[in-house]
């Protein structure tokens, strides 16, 4: 065996072994009698960075549910310049954003496709001079948000905010 392979075999062993490959802990306790995770996340950032990320952190969010046997409802809510980050349109953003702008459409489509209802609003779009029609497919325009979350809550949505 050559001293680059022993190195590498030794890498692979090392990191098998480190508690970043553990098992991810549960959320047991809490979810304890739930069947269904229903949250609504009130989403007002102005970075389409920070949405990607956020984005991210809901898509694991949704998988931690189904891993442990929780279903999940998600919808999303964007208001305020949050909007400008969702739409087809890019005149409000700089290049400098368009790479994060592509995730974040990738993101939505996934989260979609898990289920995810999203909402944009329609307050926010006329506020930022965005159409409601360049909003990216399957975020449906709402009359007001803040409406949605009051919505939702009284349903029983927990609220998450996204700033």
């Amino acid at each position: 065996m050559t001293p680059l392979r022993i190195g590498l075999a030794a890498l692979l062993l090392l990191l098998l072994s480190t508690p970043l490959l553990a098992e991810k802990p549960n959320d047991a306790l809490a979810l304890t009698g739930v069947t269904t995770g229903r949250v609504v996340f009130d989403i007002n950032t102005t970075q389409a960075g920070k949405l990607s990320l956020y984005l991210q952190v809901i898509r694991e969010t949704h998988a931690d549910l189904q891993r442990q046997g929780v279903t999940p409802e998600m919808v999303l809510a964007f208001r305020g310049k949050a909007v400008t980050l969702v739409t087809a349109d890019r005149q409000h953003q700089e290049l400098t954003e368009y790479e994060d702008l592509d995730r974040v459409a990738e993101q939505i489509k996934e989260l979609q496709g898990l289920g995810a209802r999203m909402e944009g609003c329609s307050i926010a779009t006329r506020l930022y001079g965005v159409d409601n029609q360049t909003l990216l497919p399957g975020i449906t325009p709402v009359g007001n948000t803040f409406v949605s979350l009051i919505g939702y809550q009284a349903r029983g949505y927990a609220l998450i905010p996204i700033y």
